[in-house]
């Protein structure tokens, strides 16, 4: 089993393996770790749960937040292709 090197709060699923992401928008590409990639899903999953309306959305807010600034001082080249 993998070590996770996620922040405790971090309750997303760990990924075994990084993977290559795509920005939506611009169509620049970045190579994620695990880890990050883990961190990646987790993100983009709380926007579509806050773009739905679907559950309380200060837990979701506060995580998304604490999730993009992880990435930010984690990664911050892949922060800037990926998720700026």
């Amino acid at each position: 089993m993998r070590e996770n090197k996620l922040p405790k709060w971090f309750d997303g699923e760990l990924y075994e393996s990084g993977d290559e992401v795509t920005n939506r928008f611009s169509g620049k590409k970045y190579t994620l770790t695990a880890e990050e990639l883990s961190m990646y899903d987790f993100i983009m999953g709380a926007q579509l749960v806050l773009e739905m309306g679907m559950m309380d959305k200060p837990k979701i807010v506060e995580d998304l937040r604490k999730g993009l600034d992880w990435f930010r001082k984690n990664n911050n080249k892949a922060y800037m292709v990926l998720l700026d």
